[in-house]
């Protein structure tokens, strides 16, 4: 679930020679983005249209949206998009049914605040999630405000300490059967994790296919992630717009492995916490369940007023894994690292419409 950067100061550097009137013809407008995104997040309706543009809110790896949702009587399925795997990145598809588990926590508080009270439920051979609902009443949900709000904010914090009540109600949210979070302030242990998020992203930034793979769903633009309604945008990381070609320029000759780390290094050290889920087994079925756990987390974070950004270079690097899962105190797979602060509100990331993820 992680998200990538490019440097700040491409767009100066890439910009000379470029007339400015070609430029924002090429690049897009911010204001139309900034609106286009405004209709994505806006208020819900009891439509099941509009539950699923909710669901569709949720996290998941490098914005792919890797899922189609189906509506049947009174259900509704989450079933994977294996056109939208990432196969270097995620191998096992971990990231892919994590995203699932994510949806399925925004389907349901959606759902229930619509009217359509239900259960979530992993399918009987664990490929997918049902929402078996009824019609009621709607429901108070306080965590669907948050939905619209929350994102992967990627970008420095300010450091401040989380209240040891607010921790509590993020350790409650983040509960779930077969799920262990675990929660970590102390400064030294936050360093050492990060450490290895260095370490992991020095390796996938020297791995040519991972690039490659990472460059498909960047977007540099306002036009391209308006077009495809999907993928990394590079404003969300606080960073210029360019026109794509000029972005494909940026990325190939002016990331840097050294940049991104110092990047990494002053964002940890700028985050009050960092929250790592385990899942009890290494299976799609717990995957799922470490999704919802992780989602309801973010919801949680977001309704107190904390913003969160993945750094799963540890859990995505497997001969990192048993360093992370030694550090924490666990025998197990970890699953997910999230770090998570006070800090700014970003352009949010695109999302496609529900027209484009229904299936029948």
């Amino acid at each position: 679930m992680n998200r990538r950067t490019l440097l700040i100061g491409a767009g100066t550097l890439l910009a000379a020679g470029t007339g400015l009137s070609a430029w924002r013809r090429a690049a897009g407008s911010m204001a139309d983005y900034e609106a286009y995104s405004a209709q994505l997040r806006a208020a819900m309706t009891s439509d099941i249209a509009d539950v699923i543009r909710y669901a569709v809110l949720a996290a998941n790896s490098h914005n792919t949206q890797p899922w189609r949702f189906r509506v049947t009587g009174e259900a509704i399925d989450i079933l994977p998009d294996f056109a939208r795997r990432t196969p270097v990145v995620d191998p096992d598809d971990h990231h892919l049914f994590v995203s699932l588990g994510c949806a399925a926590t925004n389907l349901a508080t959606a759902a229930s605040a619509s009217g359509r009270p239900g259960e979530i439920a992993v399918l009987p051979d664990a490929s997918g999630v049902r929402y078996a609902f009824a019609s009621g009443q709607p429901r108070p949900e306080p965590l669907l405000a948050a939905i619209a709000k929350r994102q992967s904010t990627r970008a420095d914090y300010d450091g401040r300490t989380v209240p040891a009540a607010d921790l509590a109600k993020l350790q409650a949210a983040g509960a779930e059967p077969g799920v262990n979070l675990v929660v970590v302030t102390a400064r030294a242990e936050m360093a050492k994790i990060g450490d290895l998020v260095i370490a992991g992203n020095s390796a996938q930034m020297a791995n040519p296919a991972f690039m490659r793979e990472l460059e498909q769903w960047v977007r540099f633009n306002p036009r391209s992630v308006m077009e495809m309604g999907d993928g990394l945008f590079s404003a969300a990381s606080g960073n210029p717009s360019l026109p794509t070609a000029l972005g494909r320029i940026a990325f190939d000759h002016v990331i840097s492995a050294a940049s991104e780390n110092d990047r990494y290094a002053r964002q940890i050290a700028s985050s009050a916490g960092l929250a790592i889920f385990i899942g009890d087994e290494a299976t799609s079925a717990h995957w799922i369940k470490v999704g919802q756990a992780c989602q309801r987390f973010a919801l949680e974070a977001t309704r107190l007023g904390l913003k969160l950004a993945f750094i799963n270079q540890p859990i995505e690097v497997a001969s990192l894994r048993p360093e992370l899962a030694r550090l924490i105190g666990t025998a197990k797979r970890p699953d997910l690292v999230l770090r998570f602060g006070y800090g700014p509100t970003l352009p949010y990331a695109p999302r496609r419409p529900a027209s484009q993820v229904l299936r029948s």
